[in-house]
């Protein structure tokens, strides 16, 4: 969330910056700001109350001292008085603070000065495009045709055991599937990332450290009888290992790199769009997550990026990178490059990644800090990308790959599945 003080000194400059989302935050900031001189009001007069109780106290045990018990006793029935506006007080404080907190909840991060204007995804700028869009074969498939031609991936089936939107992989498919993760893997512990085993239930208090609470907890499954979610990412469960610490600056940068499975309930999506592979309730992903000193940040943004490009262009499936405009970005990010690649037999592109700088927006949240130079705490910086999301990955491959004889395995995957092709 945003910092309390800034918003009190950058107040204007941040409600003309949100209008890139299309928000207008004016009133939503002049409660925060009433809020908070509520808060400081009542916080004031609760140590004023508190110094005069003590004051008193250490009057009354003077009192009693020196024999003077009739005026200790008058004195004890004033402080008694006290402690009670005390309580009050101190009851007030907890309730406005509480409204305070999530008031600053609501507010999304402020868009880097590059986030273009916009209201939807059609607003996103392209920034790069890469690789030759395949000429497929006369009744080219989509992928979903091409699992069931090739069984290799069962949709009916995962409505059986669980529901839409929770595919069964067989054979090849599965193989194939655990190859991509392998490969991810491997490609992000090369480039220096560590890789890490995470939980795939996280705590309330994850869950709003990293701001998929209250923002998405309709998207999120919640265990109520445990108050426990499951992760929507494995940026959830690994930038939380670092809520409440505050980190060596000798220790940046930070990397890790994690497999998990991810759930979403993805409420309201219907259509031809969400098909086969193209919107599920659980998927697999690859996650890599950085920890920044605020100078070095964008400097490893555009690192993650040249990274993940590094990847698909190995795969050698076209693909183009957009910067998402403010109507587009996600609430806690401040600014996101999405990546996609052309699905030939959809025809049309399918986000297989997000390449993210969250700011300090997420460390506030979790209070995250490190030690400057002078020994004071500061804000880190936190980002996170897909490196990548497995099923429009898988997708691309079984469509842009197809044949007449069957699917061919990119050539980078063939060491990993064990096999050069499908059919």
């Amino acid at each position: 969330m945003l910092q309390l003080q800034k918003i009190r000194e950058e107040k204007d400059a941040y409600i003309n910056a949100l209008k890139k989302r299309n928000i207008d935050a004016k009133p939503l900031f002049d409660e925060i700001i009433a809020l908070d001189e509520k808060r400081r009001a009542t916080q004031t007069e609760l140590d004023n109350t508190l110094a005069e109780s003590n004051k008193l106290s250490k009057e009354i045990g003077m009192l009693f001292k020196s024999g003077k018990a009739t005026e200790a006793n008058e004195l004890k029935v004033k402080t008694g008085d006290l402690k009670e506006a005390s309580k009050r007080l101190g009851d007030d404080l907890n309730e406005v603070a509480e409204k305070l907190q999530q008031q600053l909840y609501q507010i999304p991060n402020i868009p880097h000065e590059s986030v273009p204007s916009g209201t939807t995804d059609e607003d996103n700028e392209e920034v790069f495009r890469e690789g030759q869009i395949p000429e497929l074969i006369e009744g080219a498939l989509p992928h979903w045709e091409l699992a069931k031609k090739y069984d290799i991936i069962d949709f009916e089936l995962g409505v059986k055991v669980t529901g839409a939107g929770f595919p069964i992989y067989k054979g090849k498919g599965a193989r194939l599937q655990r190859a991509l993760i392998a490969y991810f893997l491997d490609k992000n512990t090369e480039a220096g990332y560590t890789e890490i085993q995470v939980p795939h239930l996280v705590n309330e208090a994850s869950g709003y450290g990293t701001g998929q609470l209250p923002d998405k907890e309709g998207q999120m499954y919640h265990i109520q009888a445990d108050d426990l979610y499951l992760i929507p990412t494995a940026e959830v469960p690994v930038t939380n290992i670092f809520r409440d610490e505050i980190v060596k600056k000798e220790d940046f940068p930070i990397t890790y790199t994690g497999y998990t499975p991810c759930f979403r309930r993805e409420a309201g999506s219907y259509g031809a769009h969400v098909r086969g592979l193209n919107r599920l309730h659980q998927f697999d992903k690859v996650e890599i997550v950085r920890v920044e000193h605020p100078k070095n940040s964008y400097e490893a943004l555009n690192g993650m990026v040249e990274h993940v490009k590094t990847i698909l262009k190995e795969l050698k499936l076209p693909y183009r990178i957009l910067r998402l405009c403010g109507g587009d970005l996600g609430f806690t990010a401040a600014i996101t490059y999405d990546f996609e690649v052309f699905s030939t037999a959809q025809d049309r592109w399918l986000e297989i990644s997000s390449v993210s700088n969250f700011e300090t927006y997420q460390a506030n949240r979790l209070k995250l800090r490190f030690k400057d130079e002078n020994g004071k705490n500061q804000l880190a910086h936190t980002l996170n990308g897909s490196s990548l999301a497995l099923p429009r990955v898988l997708a691309g491959i079984l469509e842009n790959y197809q044949t007449k004889e069957g699917i061919q395995i990119p050539e980078v995957l063939i060491p990993y599945c064990g096999f050069d092709s499908i059919g």
